[in-house]
């Protein structure tokens, strides 16, 4: 199965519109990077992408990027220096916890959504949507090529 078959349309909309319902509320940015196998530590290849999808680039530095590998049973949430100063220690681990349950019944679509969502609606009060709010990174899922 190629990565991009691993979650079908109606569940690239889930996430797509989880992403945009979440944005509408803050000028955070987010983006959902989904492959098979990760090469190496969670933590460092969610950096690599982060880096890679140019998430550090955003004028706040208020990207946030959920990583899947999906056969790796492995994901990590990844803010950007602008979100990591403003936020507790703990901001990303209540969301983890919170979509677990739902990747461990393979609903990673209906997980990633919830995590979205929860990051958007604690991001609003650090990051509110300003009125010439421009969307600074695609909305769009990108997808490993393993």
């Amino acid at each position: 199965m190629k990565t991009t078959e691993f979650i079908d349309s109606g569940q690239k909309k889930q996430i797509i519109d989880a992403i945009k319902e979440a944005e509408l509320n803050t000028s955070g940015e987010i983006r959902v990077h989904i492959e098979r196998r990760c090469p190496q530590d969670v933590l460092d290849r969610a950096a690599f992408l982060f880096e890679k999808l140019k998430m550090h680039k955003t004028e706040k530095r208020n990207g946030v990027l959920f990583y899947l590998s999906y056969e790796d049973k492995n994901f990590a949430i990844l803010g950007d220096a602008g979100i990591n100063a403003v936020v507790p220690d703990n901001f990303w681990d209540k969301i983890k916890e919170t979509m677990v349950p739902f990747f461990k019944e393979s609903k990673f679509a209906e997980g990633l959504a919830r995590g979205i969502s929860m990051a958007g609606e604690q991001l609003k009060s650090h990051f509110p949507h300003l009125q010439n709010d421009v969307n600074e990174l695609s909305d769009d899922i990108s997808f490993g090529k393993n």
